[in-house]
């Protein structure tokens, strides 16, 4: 009888170095990625969290990341032996020391009014000499060091997926239709208004159909312009999309809306999905509310 096969975590990113760094943002840019994300764990709970984690199906799948740091205290110190454990065990583990100048550390904390972890009796600049002094052993045992005092987000996002060795995902791309008598989709990206084209309602052998149905489509595209604007859309979205890629951006909300969310939206969001496949879905928020004359 053939053996069930035991699914372990394969991956694990330790994300560390200097507080005001940008660690808990490098930390949720992992997470966004399928990573099981954990914020200051004690170096001596990697093994067992690791071990837990075989029963998380994305802990599995993606990896996990987790940020250690000078808030552990004492407990770095095992940083190092319990590495190198997981290591021969087969881990592929990486440890990112995220640093930056003391001037702009200091500004960091200045503009958020945080608290540095070792400025109870000190001054920040003290705080930020005293935990440096403190992370030394773990700055020499680091896979790689990325400095990110003049880094924007998407310039760490991209230095950390290259540290790593991973690729950016595909940009996820939402097409929602709407009825803009139901109100307009809070969390679009992008908002295209159809209703200039023509509109079935007002065919009664159309009204009870849907911008899913051919004999709407065909309707809408009688309009002579609708071709042209289809097209424009498409090469809006074509330029966007791929800017987009360049920002760690990885979702866009295009809604799509016409009186009653059934007809000439549902129609545009479907062309505009069908544009980009593998990536994108669509949704019809009202196609299956009542439509009524106004």
């Amino acid at each position: 009888m053939k053996e069930p096969l035991v699914k372990k975590v394969k991956r694990c990113i330790i994300i560390t170095g200097m507080s005001g760094g940008g660690k808990s943002t490098a930390l949720h840019m992992l997470e966004d990625l399928g990573y099981y994300a954990i914020e200051n764990i004690p170096p001596t709970l990697l093994p067992q969290l690791i071990q837990v984690l075989s029963k998380h199906e994305e802990a599995v799948h993606n990896g996990v990341a987790a940020v250690v740091d000078v808030r552990g205290e004492s407990l770095l110190k095992n940083l190092q032996a319990v590495v190198e454990n997981l290591r021969k065990k087969g881990l592929d583990l990486r440890v990112i020391f995220l640093d930056a100048s003391d001037s702009t550390l200091v500004k960091r904390f200045e503009e958020t009014r945080r608290r540095h972890p070792l400025s109870s009796d000190s001054t920040i600049l003290g705080a930020i000499s005293m935990e440096r002094s403190e992370l030394a052993h773990i700055h020499e045992i680091a896979d790689a060091v990325v400095d990110t005092s003049a880094m924007s987000l998407s310039e760490l996002r991209r230095e950390i997926l290259a540290k790593i060795e991973i690729s950016e995902g595909p940009l996820s791309i939402i097409f929602t239709s709407f009825g803009f008598k139901y109100g307009i989709p809070a969390d679009s990206d992008y908002v295209i208004d159809v209703r200039f084209l023509p509109n079935p309602f007002y065919e009664p052998s159309l009204r009870a159909l849907s911008g899913k149905d051919n004999e709407v489509g065909e309707f809408i595209k009688s309009s002579g312009e609708i071709a042209d604007f289809i097209e424009e859309l498409f090469t809006f979205f074509d330029l966007v999309f791929n800017l987009y890629s360049n920002t760690g951006k990885n979702l866009v909300h295009i809604a799509v809306g016409c009186t009653g969310g059934r007809h000439r939206s549902v129609a545009v969001a479907e062309w505009l999905c069908s544009r980009f496949p593998g990536n994108s879905i669509v949704m019809h928020r009202d196609i299956e509310k009542e439509t009524v004359l106004l």
